[in-house]
């Protein structure tokens, strides 16, 4: 019986043409798909749609690039249903479950962290984004789906484009709940910092920026990415906000901005598939490889 499968998808399994953006990928599974067999353990790596995989026959499975999963929403919940009774997932189905859905963020603000400020509006609701914006007392906005990844469907709206966006919420809100949020713009000054957290300890940490005339940091869309040190407020936030989990993932991403006067506010919080940067600091696949081994 294998140890650990490594989940990816399609695209990024054997690919036939290999671009910089996806040798960063096949990089990133390697050191970690090394990491582990230094801790003795057997690896495969597959998709997590492949339908002629076993999964019974491996002893846990680690989410990494399942980056297709929020464009078919339905074959994955069925997959993921089916998978956690035939081996163990790492992350937990529980946990899995609850932060897909950016409701998570509510859950953590009852819980004392403080994040983006948002507005949860539900599928097909008739408030309009105006009535939104004035109940909140918000000029700029973010919009985004709450179930989503890499920037999928988000939208920047300045408060003089909100009428002439209406048409476009209300196309989004007929399909889905979304979430309304203030737009920072200390992102564009500031940009984005993403904690590493395995095993419950700080590992490292990347700052993002966007492009110039852009809000969206991730480099699908031109971004740049930075090595950063946290100050430790910033590390005891990213710890705090783990803690605040339903329970204890093994490994996470804690996504930050600040306000002009440098208060931290929980962007996101993503462990589920989350992109790691292991490639800037590969010692860090060790602190991961150790964790699952603890585990099995």
């Amino acid at each position: 019986m294998t140890d650990v499968t490594l989940l990816t998808c399609q695209a990024y399994f054997k690919p036939d043409k290999i671009t910089p953006y996806i040798q960063n990928i096949l990089f990133e599974e390697q050191l970690l798909k090394s990491a582990l067999e230094e801790q003795g353990l057997t690896v495969e790596i597959t998709y997590w749609d492949n339908p002629s995989y076993d999964w019974s026959k491996t002893k846990s499975v680690i989410f990494r690039t399942i980056w297709d999963y929020f464009e078919k929403f339905e074959e994955f919940f069925k997959w993921l249903d089916e998978v956690k009774h035939q081996t163990q997932l790492i992350n937990s189905y529980e946990l899995v479950k609850w932060n897909i859905d950016k409701h998570y963020l509510k859950d953590l603000n009852e819980n004392g962290i403080n994040i983006v400020p948002t507005y949860f509006a539900k599928q097909h609701t008739e408030e309009s984004l105006l009535d939104i914006t004035k109940k909140m007392e918000w000029n700029d906005l973010v919009i985004k789906p709450a179930i989503s990844a890499a920037a999928f469907q988000t939208f920047k709206i300045l408060n003089n484009q909100i009428n002439d966006k209406e048409e476009l919420f209300q196309q989004l809100i007929k399909n889905r709940d979304m979430l309304v949020q203030p737009f920072f713009e200390t992102v564009s000054k500031f940009g984005e910092a993403s904690l590493m957290i395995f095993d419950g300890k700080f590992s490292h940490a990347i700052l993002k920026k966007a492009k110039e005339g852009d809000f969206r940091v991730q480099d699908d869309f031109g971004g740049t990415v930075h090595d950063y040190s946290p100050s430790t407020e910033e590390v005891e936030f990213a710890l705090k906000v783990i803690k605040a989990c339903k329970s204890a993932p093994l490994y996470g991403r804690v996504d930050i901005v600040w306000d002009q006067e440098k208060n931290i506010y929980l962007s996101e919080l993503e462990i589920i598939e989350p992109e790691l940067w292991i490639r800037n600091h590969p010692k860090s696949a060790e602190s991961i490889a150790e964790a699952i081994k603890k585990i099995l």
